[in-house]
């Protein structure tokens, strides 16, 4: 049985302690490579938890994450007007 921390992504702790050993030793790198905290809830379910793994693991999760605002800013209006089949 799989032991998820990023329900959002499919994340499991096998893979996260894995990623970690590969030297994805800082919170970045570690989202970057396993993808954890990308999903609906942005990392906000997953965060602390994979946090604490890759402390426990030796690792500095104390970086923190870098926010990526969209390539250019959107009006609500414009997202709602998007047609959904081409998203």
């Amino acid at each position: 049985m799989k032991s998820l921390v990023c329900r959002c992504e499919d994340v499991t702790i096998a893979e996260l302690e894995h990623a970690i050993e590969l030297g994805h030793d800082d919170i970045e790198s570690l989202k970057r490579y396993t993808g954890f905290g990308t999903g609906w809830c942005q990392g906000k379910w997953c965060l602390v938890p994979c946090a604490r793994i890759l402390a426990a693991k030796g690792g500095d999760p104390g970086q923190g994450i870098t926010p990526r605002p969209p390539m250019r800013p959107l009006a609500f209006g414009e997202l709602a007007a998007l047609d959904p089949d081409e998203l």
